[in-house]
C-alpha cells in the first residue's frame, strides 16, 4: 500500500511539474504574443533619469544609454527627444550625459525611469510635423483600420507598416523624407493597435495574419490612383511586407520592398523576447509549442523569408539587433543576389536603424526608391 501509495504522490509531483511548466511556457510566449504597441519590448532596457540641466540629461550608465544616433526617450506620461551622446561634459561614473533636444511633452525628474525608443515624433503628421494630411479609413477583413494618408505628387505611394512595440507614429521619422521626394505616404494601423480591429484571439501573430490588412491597405492605395508601390516595413512590418508581395492578388502592383530589422524567424524572435523576461532556457522549447498552438504558427515555416523574390528589395539590419537576428536578413540577401541589397547598421537597436544615423539611412533610400518612381 505504502508503495503505492508513493507512486501515486510521484506521479501527481510530476503531472504538477509538467502542468506548471506549461503555464510558464505559455506565460513566456506572451513576451511576443501579447507585445502591446507603443510599450517597449523586454529586451529595451529600462534607465533612471539622473539628472537633467539645459540641453542635457544624465542617464543611466548603460549600454542601451551609449548608443549612437538620435531616438525617443519615453517615460509614463513623458517624451522628449536625445541626441548624440555628450563625452565632455562632467558626470559620474554610473551615468551617461546625452544632449536633450527637445521635450515632446510631460516633464522628466531624477528618478524618472525611461526607455530609448525609435520614436521620435508623437500625434499626428500635422501636429509633429506640420504636415497635411487625411485621417482615413481602410476596409480590412476585421473592420476599418485607422490610417494617415500624406499627399504629393507622384503616382508612386509609399504604404508604412510598423512592427512590434511601436505604433503609425513611427513612420513619421520618414514623412518629410519621403513628402521631399514627393512620394505619397499610407501610414497604417492594423489589427491589434489602438483604434484598429481587436484579433479574434487577442494575439499578435507576428505578421502570420496581420499581412491581410496591408493587403487590404494595397488594395485601398491601388483603388485611389496609385500605379505602383513601395512597402516601408519595420520589424514584423517587413514580415508583412514579404508576406503581401508573395501571396498578394495585387502583388503586381508592389514595386520594391523596404525592410527595416526584419523578424524573420518567428521562433529565433519568441526566443530572443522570452529570454529577455528571464524564462530559463529550459522552458524555451515550451514558449515556442505555446506560440505556435495559440497563434497557429507553422512549425514547417519559421522563416518568413520567401524562396523566390521577384521585387527589388533593400534591407536594414545590424548585428546588434537582439529582437530579430541579422544572420536571416543576410541569408534572404544572399539567397538574391543583385535583387536584395543589404545594408548592414552598426550598433543599432531592433526598428531603429534610421535612429543610428539618419543622413546615411536616407540617402540609402533615396538611391533606392529613385528608380522606382
Amino acid at each position: 500500500m505504502r508503495t503505492v501509495r508513493a507512486t501515486a504522490a510521484a506521479v501527481t509531483a510530476v503531472m504538477g511539474a509538467g502542468a506548471a511548466a506549461v503555464v510558464a511556457g505559455r506565460l513566456a510566449s506572451d513576451a511576443a504574443l501579447k507585445a502591446p504597441a507603443g510599450r517597449p519590448l523586454p529586451t529595451e532596457p529600462r534607465l533612471t533619469v539622473h539628472a537633467t540641466a539645459a540641453g542635457r540629461i544624465a542617464l543611466t550608465r548603460d549600454l542601451a544609454a551609449l548608443r549612437p544616433g538620435t531616438y525617443g526617450l519615453a517615460g509614463d506620461g513623458s517624451h522628449a527627444v536625445v541626441g548624440q551622446v555628450l563625452t565632455a561634459t562632467d558626470h559620474p561614473a554610473d551615468t551617461v550625459v546625452r544632449r536633450l533636444e527637445r521635450v515632446t511633452h510631460g516633464s522628466f525628474e531624477p528618478g524618472d525611469k525611461v526607455w530609448l525608443t525609435p520614436n521620435l515624433y508623437v500625434g499626428d503628421p500635422r501636429a509633429a510635423l506640420g504636415l497635411d494630411h487625411a485621417d482615413v479609413d481602410v476596409p480590412g477583413e476585421l473592420g476599418p483600420l485607422p490610417a494617415w494618408f500624406v499627399p504629393a505628387a507622384r503616382d508612386t505611394w509609399v504604404i508604412a507598416v510598423h512592427g512590434l512595440g511601436t505604433t503609425r507614429e513611427h513612420a513619421m521619422n520618414l514623412m518629410q523624407f519621403l513628402h521631399r521626394l514627393r512620394l505619397p505616404v499610407l501610414a497604417l494601423a492594423y489589427r491589434g493597435d489602438l483604434g484598429a480591429p481587436r484579433p479574434p484571439d487577442g494575439l499578435n501573430h507576428l505578421g502570420d495574419s496581420e499581412w491581410r490588412d496591408l493587403d487590404a491597405a494595397v488594395r485601398y492605395a491601388v483603388r485611389y490612383g496609385a500605379r505602383r508601390l513601395v512597402v516601408l516595413g519595420w520589424s514584423t512590418g517587413a514580415t508583412m511586407a514579404l508576406r503581401a508581395v508573395t501571396h498578394s492578388g495585387v502583388r503586381d502592383r508592389i514595386s520594391g520592398l523596404v525592410l527595416d530589422s526584419p523578424v524573420l524567424s518567428w521562433e529565433a524572435t519568441l526566443r530572443a523576447l522570452a529570454t529577455a523576461r528571464r524564462t530559463p532556457g529550459a522552458l524555451l522549447p515550451l514558449a515556442v509549442r505555446a506560440a505556435q498552438g495559440r497563434a497557429g504558427l507553422h512549425a514547417d515555416r519559421t522563416d518568413a523569408a520567401p524562396a523566390r523574390l521577384a521585387v527589388p528589395t533593400l534591407i536594414f539590419h545590424g548585428p546588434g539587433d537582439t529582437v530579430a537576428p541579422w544572420a536571416y536578413s543576410r541569408r534572404l540577401a544572399d539567397r538574391h543576389p543583385g535583387l536584395v541589397a543589404l545594408r548592414t547598421v552598426a550598433q543599432a537597436p531592433h526598428a531603429a536603424m534610421w535612429n543610428a544615423d539618419p543622413a546615411a539611412y536616407e540617402e540609402a533610400l533615396r538611391r533606392f526608391l529613385t528608380p522606382l518612381m
